[in-house]
C-alpha cells in the first residue's frame, strides 16, 4: 500500500456502495466483506519527546535516519483557524509535548479528525525552532521549516489503526487554573481548557464585536479577541481571516474555554478549532466590580467636598453613599489632597489600554433644582469628562444598560494646560428640567486610553440644591 490516505478514501467509498445495497436488500443473512486496515509504518523507535528535544535552539536538524514516533492530533482546519498546519501531542491526557507539521495541503481534518492517532517517520524532514515553536516539515530553499508538498504528506505522515479502521481517541484537554498558566513553552501545541473565562469588557462594550473584524470589502481579516479569567489571567484568541464562523459575536458571559495553545515569536496567542471551544453560557463575572453604594441615600439638598473621608489607605476608592464603576479598564476615582483639600481624581497617564469609570452620585430629582461641581485638569490633551443624569440604574448592576441623558454642555471643563495642572474652580450650574421627578443619579464619566486621551480629571464639592 502507497498511501494510507488513499487508503481510506477507497476504502470508505466501498463501504457506502456496500451500504447503498444492503438497504436495497431485506435479508438479515447479508455480510459485507471485512474491512483490512495495516499500519503503514512499523512501530515507533523513539518517543514524541524525545524526538522533539533534538530541535536545536537556533536553526534546525535535518533527520538522517528513520526515526519514528506516534501522536494525536489536536488542531483541525474544518473552520479556518488553521491553514496547512497540523498541531498533535504525545498524549491523548497529560501530554508531555506538542509539535507542528507543516503540509501544502488544506482540509487535513478529512484525513487526520481530533484525535487521531497518526505515526510519524520524519526521516528527510527538518526539526527546528521556527517563529517560537518546534516544528517539523520539509527541505526549502527560502524557509528554515517549509511545508511538505501534498503529494509527499503520505511518506512521512499515517494513521494508525486500530481494528479495521483509523484509531481514533477521545482527548482530554489539560485542565490549567489560570488563562496564564498556559503561556508555557511544554503545552506548545497541546489542548488545554480553562474554566470561569469570558471575553474582555472591551470586546462586547460599548460595542458586540464578531470574532473577526472585516475590511471595506467584506474579507475577514486576522483578529484577536481578548479573554480574561476570574484570577486575572489573560490571553489572546488569535482567528484566522477565514474563519468560517467569523462573522458570529463573541459572547458576553462566562465558562469554559478550550485551545490549542501557540506562540508566534514572543506573542502568546491561542486557536480554537470551531466555537464548540468556548462555552460562554454563564453569568458574567465583573473583573473590576463596582466599588462603595452600601450607604446610598437620595437627597434633593447636600454637598460633597469629600472632606470626611480619610486619606488612609492612600488612595482611597471606596466611597460608602457613592458607586465608583471602572466599566473599562482597572483604575477608579480615587481620594487625593493638594494644599489640604480633598477631592477625587482619575486619568490615563501611564495606563494600559481604554479607560471607561463612572462615579455615581444619588439624587432625589423631585425635590432638588440645580447640580453644581468644581473641576480641573491636568496635562489636557483631550476631553475625558461627561456629565450624565439616569433614572433607571440600579446602584452596583449593570451601568452600560442604565439611560443616560448627557448633561455635558451646561458646564464648563477646561482645555487646558496642556503641562502641569490648573486650579479646581466652578464648572457651572445645571438646571434640571422640570419634569424630571423621582430618585436617580447623577454620573461623571471619564473616558480615557493609554494610547489616546489621558487628560486628568479632579472633582470637588459636588452639589446639589
Amino acid at each position: 500500500m502507497n498511501n494510507f490516505t488513499n487508503f481510506f478514501k477507497t476504502t470508505f467509498v466501498a463501504v457506502g456502495v456496500l451500504s447503498a445495497l444492503s438497504s436495497c436488500v431485506k435479508n438479515d443473512d447479508w455480510e459485507t466483506p471485512p474491512i483490512v486496515c495495516s499500519n503503514k509504518f512499523e512501530a515507533p523507535t523513539i518517543s514524541m519527546a524525545d524526538f522533539a528535544a533534538q530541535a536545536p535552539a537556533t536553526g534546525y536538524k535535518l533527520i538522517t535516519t528513520d526515526q519514528i514516533f506516534d501522536g494525536y492530533i489536536v488542531s483541525s482546519d474544518a473552520q479556518g483557524n488553521f491553514y496547512k498546519t497540523i498541531s498533535f501531542q504525545d498524549k491523548t491526557v497529560n501530554p508531555t509535548v506538542g509539535l507542528q507539521i507543516e503540509v501544502d495541503k488544506a482540509s487535513n481534518f478529512a484525513d487526520f479528525p481530533v484525535g487521531a492517532h497518526i505515526r510519524i517517520n520524519a526521516k528527510g524532514l527538518r526539526l527546528g525552532l521556527d517563529r517560537g515553536s518546534i516544528k517539523l516539515g520539509s527541505e526549502d530553499p527560502n524557509f528554515a521549516i517549509g511545508r511538505i508538498p501534498q503529494a509527499l504528506v503520505g511518506r512521512y505522515v499515517s494513521g494508525v489503526c486500530s481494528g479495521n479502521g483509523l484509531d481514533i481517541q477521545t482527548l482530554v484537554p489539560t485542565k490549567l487554573n489560570s488563562l496564564n498558566d498556559a503561556k508555557q513553552v511544554n503545552l506548545i501545541n497541546t489542548l488545554v481548557t480553562v474554566s470561569d473565562v469570558q471575553f474582555n469588557i472591551g470586546e462586547i462594550f460599548p460595542v458586540q464585536k464578531k470574532y473577526l473584524d472585516y475590511d471595506a470589502g467584506n474579507q475577514g481579516l486576522d483578529t484577536d479577541r481578548n479573554i480574561e479569567d476570574k484570577l486575572g489571567g489573560t490571553a489572546v484568541i488569535r482567528n484566522s481571516g477565514f474563519f468560517k464562523s467569523g462573522g458570529e459575536l463573541v459572547p458576553k458571559g462566562n465558562g469554559t474555554v478550550t485551545f490549542v495553545v501557540s506562540r508566534y515569536n514572543t506573542t502568546w496567542q491561542m486557536l480554537i478549532r470551531s466555537l464548540s471551544d468556548i462555552n460562554f453560557t454563564g453569568t458574567r463575572v465583573d473583573a473590576t466590580p463596582p466599588k462603595g453604594g452600601t450607604e446610598i441615600a437620595y437627597s434633593g439638598s447636600f454637598l460633597e467636598n469629600f472632606e470626611s473621608y480619610s486619606l488612609t489607605p492612600t488612595n482611597l476608592e471606596v466611597y460608602p453613599r457613592y458607586v465608583n464603576d471602572a466599566v473599562l479598564g482597572n483604575r477608579y476615582w480615587q481620594l487625593k489632597i493638594f494644599s489640604s483639600n480633598k477631592y477625587i481624581q482619575l486619568g490615563a497617564n501611564s495606563g494600559s489600554g481604554n479607560y471607561l469609570t463612572y462615579f455615581a452620585v444619588p439624587v432625589d430629582f423631585t425635590a432638588a433644582n440645580t447640580v453644581k461641581f468644581d473641576v480641573n485638569v491636568g496635562f489636557w490633551n483631550g476631553n475625558a469628562l461627561k456629565v450624565y443624569y439616569t433614572t433607571n440604574y440600579t446602584p452596583l448592576g449593570d451601568i452600560t444598560t442604565a439611560t443616560k441623558t448627557d448633561i455635558t454642555s451646561a458646564f464648563t471643563i477646561p482645555q487646558t494646560p496642556v503641562s502641569g495642572y490648573g486650579t479646581l474652580a466652578p464648572a457651572g450650574t445645571y438646571t434640571l428640567p422640570a419634569g424630571l421627578t423621582g430618585n436617580g443619579f447623577i454620573l461623571f464619566e471619564y473616558t480615557g486610553a493609554s494610547t489616546g486621551v489621558t487628560t486628568t480629571v479632579q472633582l470637588d464639592n459636588i452639589q446639589v440644591q
